[in-house]
């Protein structure tokens, strides 16, 4: 998770601040605007939904209320029909003994029906299908019950009704107007006893003519329970499943709302239910309400960008006018990194908290530069003059000629002893003046080592014992030169207790860590180390040698740091230990 964020992160942390800055404050006010904008219109559109959604229930409930009327009605009509005693006889009776009766019966059912067509206009035809085979049909008021008539919708949506009426929807016919049927089973006495099918169809523009002002700036349909759209404005959707439109399913549900998408537009659609299972469903385009909404939330958004923009503006002004002193600043401070401290001259950047800081920053420089001219460049003066007199303390030719001169005598007069002790001080002190460089590698520190160990052989014969443990990887490494020979002086001088065992010496080298350290070991008198850390030197440590112990502990933590340098160990009668820690590289 932190890689990711810091994945995440590292493009932001590489801007510049004022570009930081900017984005920041840019995202501190586009994120409010927008959330501003957004909740506006969606608290606007939600209150119009409802209200819509309100106004359109009225509505809905308002055509169900008409249209329950209407029904109710044309279910009366079909009730005096179904009532009708006389009708009932007429339809039942055998006329194959008195075939002229019959006119009688179609007297009475013609006048009958035209009646009711007359002072009924919106109904188209009245028909009964009987299945009495000795009453002859006029296939207009009187029709006959055979298998095609069986097998249609009106048929069969009239089994197991006893009685009871439906509406169903009438196919299209053309070049004739859109209707519905009601169809109503005609029985004696017995439910089960059935003498005849009454239909009535019905002009579908009755229908409409309830719903026709509702339709004009949205769709209103009414559908039956099985979900055929009885009556629309668009005449093309008549009879036709209402999911053909709508992908929805809410034939189950008695009223309520949903959102849509109707002839490729967004709808809220709502609807109710009537007694006799017909819906009026209302499908109102989200755009003709919302377009106010949509007009404003357009201005609103356009004044956002306008007011964003001037922010835009502000805010990058102020970044600028901010970085642009922080700028002046860093700027400064690489100055006072470069020790130009005579180009340092800071102006006055204000009183808040980048102008305090200005005021700082030229008290700090000024102080930085004093302690560097009053310390630091002092103290190095210090010790390149120490060094300076160290080394002009030997003439290097001077000093050449005069070993050489003395090796040449020392041959003359058949003293190999002189010679080799000679020789070996030449190449000491070859060394150790190293053409006036402060380092060695580890292995010329050794050789230079042996040197003086052979020139102190000389002197003291076999008291002298020295051993090497040097681990070969460190040799490259580079050390402050003279560092071990005065410790291995201090104990030929200091450590011999026995003029008859003499003392013996050991000299490692090694990696520990990062670090290398140097040992110098003896078996000698040792010292008294209570109350002195095993950090500490001895006292007179500055005079045993010439650089001195002490010296040669300071040279090392000034070119290497406090935690390096000279550490020793001592016990009386027992011998001494010297660390000497390095780093590795």
């Amino acid at each position: 998770m932190k890689r990711l964020t810091g994945w995440l992160t590292r493009p932001f942390n590489n801007l510049r601040l004022r570009e930081k800055l900017f984005v920041m404050f840019l995202l501190g006010a586009i994120i409010p605007l927008l959330f501003f904008v957004s909740y506006s219109y969606q608290t606007v559109k939600s209150e119009l939904s409802d209200q819509m959604y309100t106004n359109s229930m009225s509505s809905v409930a308002q055509i169900n209320s008409n249209l329950e009327n209407k029904l109710d009605t044309y279910t009366k009509l079909s009730a005096t029909l179904y009532l009708n005693s006389t009708l009932r006889a007429y339809l039942t009776t055998n006329y194959s003994i008195d075939p002229s009766m019959y006119v009688d019966a179609y007297q009475y059912i013609n006048s009958t029906f035209t009646n009711m067509l007359t002072t009924n206009p919106d109904i188209k035809s009245i028909s009964v299908y009987i299945n009495n085979d000795s009453l002859p049909t006029d296939d207009i008021f009187i029709k006959r019950m055979d298998d095609a008539f069986r097998k249609s919708d009106v048929y069969l949506s009239l089994l197991n009704t006893y009685g009871n009426v439906r509406f169903v929807s009438t196919p299209p016919v053309v070049d004739q107007p859109s209707m519905f049927t009601l169809a109503r089973m005609l029985n004696i006495g017995k439910l089960d006893t059935v003498y005849g099918i009454l239909t009535i169809n019905i002009l579908e523009s009755d229908i409409y003519r309830l719903m026709e002002k509702e339709s004009s700036d949205k769709t209103v349909l009414i559908v039956n329970e099985r979900g055929i759209i009885m009556s629309t404005k668009d005449k093309s959707m008549l009879n036709r499943p209402l999911q053909q439109y709508i992908t929805t399913d809410f034939l189950d549900s008695e009223e309520g709302r949903f959102d849509s998408t109707f002839n490729g537009e967004k709808m809220l659609v709502v609807y109710n239910t009537t007694k006799f299972g017909w819906k009026s469903v209302s499908l109102v385009p989200y755009s003709s309400f919302l377009s106010k909404a949509n007009n404003t939330a357009k201005r609103i958004l356009v004044y956002a960008l306008i007011s964003f923009g001037l922010m835009a503006l502000l805010i990058y002004v102020t970044a600028r006018l901010f970085t642009k002193r922080v700028e002046y600043l860093v700027g400064i401070i690489r100055r006072i990194e470069k020790e130009e401290f005579d180009f340092v001259d800071i102006r006055p950047l204000g009183r808040d908290e980048i102008g305090q800081l200005g005021n700082v920053l030229r008290k700090m420089s000024q102080r930085l530069s004093t302690l560097i001219s009053d310390v630091y460049k002092k103290e190095i003066d210090k010790r390149e003059a120490e060094m300076n007199v160290l080394q002009a303390q030997i003439n290097p030719h001077f000093l050449y000629n005069t070993l050489a001169s003395i090796s040449s005598l020392a041959i003359r007069n058949s003293d190999p002893r002189m010679n080799k002790m000679v020789t070996d001080l030449a190449k000491f002190y070859r060394i150790s003046l190293n053409k006036g460089k402060s380092r060695l590698s580890i292995h010329e520190e050794i050789q230079l080592t042996r040197y003086y160990v052979a020139i102190q052989q000389v002197r003291f014969g076999d008291l002298i014992r020295v051993q090497y443990q040097i681990d070969e990887s460190v040799l490259p490494s580079s050390i402050v030169k003279l560092t071990l020979q005065p410790f291995v002086e201090n104990a030929m001088n200091h450590a011999i207790w026995d003029d008859q065992l003499g003392i013996t010496i050991v000299i490692k080298a090694y990696r520990e860590g990062p670090d290398i350290l140097l040992k110098i070991i003896d078996d000698g008198m040792g010292m008294r180390m209570s109350g002195k850390s095993p950090h500490e030197l001895p006292e007179g440590g500055d005079t045993l040698s010439g650089y001195g112990i002490r010296n040669v502990d300071n040279r090392i933590k000034l070119l290497y740091g406090e935690s390096y340098g000279v550490s020793i160990y001592s016990r009386l009668g027992i011998g001494t230990t010297v660390t000497i820690r390095i780093p590795g590289r």
